[in-house]
């Protein structure tokens, strides 16, 4: 079974029901926590009554700088949403790790963007290097991956569309949103990935809802690929795509070949005036709740809840 760890500003701790044990640990980062695996089976064994969960203030259990790689449309779903037919190709980009923040903390909405949007992920935590060239079957996962978190991969998407730049639309100090727990997976555990439901929720209103059985490339697979051109070491972060139900939807086909036969700059201000009345853009006073489980609760890496507030 996994092991959840939620980490705090005065260190780590292992996770049992609503209850957490400290880990005796010196580990500073996540890749020395994941190397120290010991310590963490040891608290978690451990019979000590431990603390409320509740009264834990939780902040990423990804620590930075690190690398934070992203795969593009990586769902049938949110291909479907996003106007896309027959296959797609698989595409990395990468994020800021400035933009990793906590699961508690308030996602801040930059002045100049106006369409801001969600996207739950799951995040594939690296337990060991994943030098270039590497080629990983299913059955490997278990020597590079360590564990699993909730992460969201928001998105200023008027940044994102009319520059066609996903690092800076992507990369704003609180727009990946980490957490709570760092699930730490068995061996056995990599079988029931594709059972892992991703939930996510803004004021309460369901908006994405998927398993992993709706990925398109799937964990072994990416970091296949990833591993033509990329090196992964222990505690960097992949987020392995988003299903359907983002805030942002491709247009009507007839709606999109008008638009391709405007300038530029027309096209995208009548793409953004339409959506102007899409009420689904997070808003200051939002709150965006995420969890991803599996329906036996086997993994379970527990409940993100970020609030939306404009910069000051």
């Amino acid at each position: 079974m996994s092991t959840n760890v939620l980490r705090t500003a005065e260190g780590w701790w292992a996770v049992r029901g609503d209850r957490a044990v400290p880990v005796n640990t010196k580990a500073a980062t996540t890749a020395e926590l994941i190397a120290d695996r010991a310590a963490v089976q040891e608290a978690a064994a451990s019979g000590e009554p431990g603390t409320p969960v509740a009264d834990l203030v939780a902040i990423s259990p990804v620590t930075t700088p690190c690398r934070v790689v992203a795969q593009m449309v990586n769902y049938r779903s949110h291909a479907r949403d996003s106007g896309f037919k027959g296959d797609i190709p698989p595409a990395f980009f990468r994020k800021a790790s400035g933009s990793v923040s906590g699961p508690g903390d308030i996602v801040v909405r930059p002045s100049h963007v106006r369409f801001l949007d969600y996207e739950i992920e799951l995040g594939l935590v690296m337990g060991a290097s994943l030098p270039v060239g590497t080629v990983v079957e299913e059955g490997d996962l278990p020597s590079y991956v360590a564990g699993l978190v909730i992460t969201n991969d928001v998105s200023a998407r008027e940044v994102q569309l009319t520059k066609t730049q996903f690092y800076e639309s992507k990369s704003y100090p609180t727009f990946t949103p980490t957490g709570p727990y760092l699930s730490l997976l068995e061996p056995e555990d990599f079988a029931h990935l594709l059972d892992l439901r991703l939930k996510l929720s803004v004021n309460g209103e369901l908006r994405q809802d998927r398993t992993l059985a709706d990925m398109i490339v799937r964990p072994a697979r990416a970091l296949t690929l990833l591993a033509r051109f990329q090196t992964l070491d222990a505690g960097d972060l992949l987020l392995t795509g988003t299903p359907g139900g983002t805030a942002l939807k491709a247009p009507p086909a007839v709606v999109e070949k008008i638009g391709a036969l405007l300038p530029p700059a027309v096209k995208w201000k009548a793409f953004f005036k339409s959506q102007a009345k899409n009420p689904h853009y997070l808003n200051p006073g939002d709150v965006i709740t995420a969890t991803i489980a599996t329906p036996d609760g086997r993994i379970d890496l527990g409940e993100q809840r970020t609030p939306v507030a404009d910069a000051n």
